[in-house]
């Protein structure tokens, strides 16, 4: 009886062992099993927030590219003319330029006094630089007049808010190498670019790259040709606007004659996207060709060449380009009627904007000078499109 007692006894704990693992296991089984779930479900969360955060990125990369496309950029330049910063040695040093700066305690800032508020609101300000700056004594050629300034001068233009200048005329080399490598120099330690008798200068602006070139045309031979082609297409290769400066015409005549405009039109043609001019030391004509401008002769400046020309008519050419993403949306000029000096029986060198009947009268002369513009100029922009 007891025996078997013992074992009922022992199969019930037999039979509740088995009970007991079996529960046990399948409770492990399921714990197992909702542990996996949880590291699926962790998996599946992760993957989902890292998709959203992948799209949320691209998104915002597809929104700054489209910004980027659409983004509207002004861009705007100035330009005047001939800039003497010195005087000939055989003229009356009374009435000099250097004298001027003597009379005004060596200030340096008093030539583009009255015209630096204009420079100073644009992104690129240029004049063209007609003389050395040396003291070199030597000079260089058989021409009646040779002009020079002191290295000193070149403040002159820091002064002005002038960034660049054009040395491509034919009072560069007045004093020979010495007085380029003297002027060059006197540039260089002033932070004023320049361009022209050989040399091309590149600035990026607001991430937009322009190129300026600078030459003396005298004739429209294959070889003056030839030079202007190349040195254009290796600026429009670099994704540049090109801007050409050129030192031409017959002095004092109003209008262009056939070598400016042969060569004014030959450069466009071949990639140019704006032409300044200078040497006739008088307003010329203002042209529109295939949708560029040419300015003909911007006259002179603050000019050290002549004490009291009878025509002191000049003026500030504006150019401004709107740009959309990469692309040029439009471009604008304007002009701003000046005198070349503050006073009306003198040089005192000191170009100064003309005002009232004064700049009426200096638009309507332009005006009636101009060629092709389909428009007349005023206080505005005229643009293309």
């Amino acid at each position: 009886m007891l025996k078997r007692n013992i074992k009922k006894f022992s199969m019930i704990s037999l039979v509740l062992s088995m009970v007991f693992i079996t529960s046990s296991c399948s409770l492990d089984n399921t714990k197992n099993k909702t542990n996996e779930e949880a590291k699926t479900a962790s998996k599946e969360l992760d993957a989902s927030a890292a998709k959203e955060e992948k799209d949320k990125k691209e998104k915002e990369q597809k929104a700054l590219q489209e910004a980027e496309k659409n983004k509207e950029t002004e861009i705007l330049l100035s330009f005047a003319g001939d800039s003497t910063l010195g005087t000939d040695k055989n003229f009356n040093q009374s009435t000099s330029l250097p004298a001027m700066l003597r009379a005004k305690n060596n200030d340096y800032a008093y030539f583009f006094k009255n015209v630096k508020s204009i420079f100073e609101k644009d992104d690129l300000s240029i004049v063209n630089l007609e003389g050395p700056l040396t003291k070199h004594d030597k000079i260089n050629t058989n021409k009646k007049f040779n002009f020079k300034g002191d290295p000193e001068l070149a403040k002159a233009l820091v002064e002005g808010d002038i960034e660049a200048v054009n040395l491509a005329n034919n009072h560069t080399f007045d004093y020979g190498q010495v007085g380029f490598k003297d002027t060059k120099k006197a540039l260089e330690d002033n932070k004023i670019n320049y361009f022209g008798a050989g040399h091309k200068y590149t600035k990026e602006i607001k991430g937009v790259k322009f190129g300026f070139l600078g030459y003396e045309i005298w004739n429209e031979s294959s070889d003056m040709k030839a030079k202007v082609k190349k040195d254009i297409d290796e600026l429009k290769s670099q994704g540049a606007i090109v801007v050409l400066t050129a030192h031409w015409g017959i002095e004092r005549d109003y209008k262009p004659y056939a070598v400016q405009k042969n060569m004014a039109h030959f450069a466009i043609d071949n990639g140019a996207d704006l032409i300044i001019g200078h040497h006739p030391h008088v307003l010329q004509s203002v042209e529109k060709y295939k949708d560029k401008f040419i300015f003909y002769s911007l006259g002179n400046f603050a000019f050290g060449g002549n004490s009291n020309p009878s025509d002191k008519d000049t003026m500030i050419v504006q150019v401004q380009y709107k740009f959309k993403g990469n692309n040029m949306d439009n471009m604008g000029v304007k002009v701003i009627p000046t005198s070349i000096s503050s006073v009306n029986h003198k040089n005192d060198y000191c170009p100064t904007p003309a005002q009232g009947a004064e700049k009426n009268r200096i638009f309507k002369k332009l005006n009636s000078l101009s060629i092709n513009l389909g428009f007349e100029f005023d206080d505005n922009f005229h643009y293309v499109k």
